[in-house]
């Protein structure tokens, strides 16, 4: 894909970017922000949600390219972005914001197995979705876990994209979380921004760890 044919979609990432910092806001209150993680407030840096979001959906374009479920992933990326935001201001993913997701890719790889004639790889969604969904129960309900259910819903959504392309992309997007959110969790530490107790939120390496899956896949 050319440089010029990626422009529009670095323009329509930077617009929804732009919208993150005070949608998140509507899905938090002053009461519901965290002092567990100090200084990450929707809207903090709002100059970065742009370059992120426009970043994220290059990327997908450039992985996918004439892949026909590309605008479902680029929707899920924009629901994404906002649970993001929403997640690291106040440690929660809200479920409208969950399910919306989960509509959009369940709808949306449908069509895109239907216009492409291959139900297989909406099985294999549907199979990916399971798989994640299952594994982060386990990790869930394991003794010392700090996992959340939302954690655990986000994952069962973030697992029909990955399915859909494939084995090798739904490990990846399995592991690669854990190792994002275990550095991040080293680097604070080893900074002293945090305590060993303190809860950091799990989405945004759920959701960056997928986007890379994607990439390498």
């Amino acid at each position: 894909m050319s440089a010029a044919a990626l422009v529009p979609f670095a323009l329509l990432g930077a617009l929804i970017g732009l919208a993150v910092p005070p949608l998140a806001r509507r899905f938090t209150t002053p009461a519901a922000r965290s002092p567990a993680a100090p200084g990450l407030r929707p809207g903090a840096r709002a100059w970065l949600s742009p370059v992120v979001a426009g970043t994220v959906f290059v990327g997908l374009a450039v992985a996918l390219r004439d892949d026909p479920a590309l605008p479902v992933f680029l929707a899920v990326a924009a629901v994404g972005l906002l649970l993001a935001g929403v997640d690291l201001a106040c440690l929660r993913l809200p479920d409208p914001l969950v399910l919306a997701a989960a509509l959009l890719a369940l709808g949306g790889l449908s069509a895109a197995a239907l216009l492409a004639d291959d139900p297989w790889r909406l099985l294999g969604a549907l199979a990916g979705a399971a798989v994640a969904g299952a594994a982060y129960v386990l990790l869930a309900l394991l003794p010392g876990s700090r996992l959340g259910f939302g954690d655990v819903k986000l994952a069962a959504v973030l697992g029909l994209p990955l399915g859909w392309l494939g084995r090798d992309a739904l490990l990846a997007g399995l592991l690669l979380p854990h190792l994002l959110h275990g550095g991040i969790v080293l680097g604070l530490l080893a900074a002293r921004r945090v305590r060993r107790d303190t809860l950091l939120p799990l989405g945004p390496a759920l959701l960056a760890g997928a986007w890379l899956a994607v990439l390498l896949g």
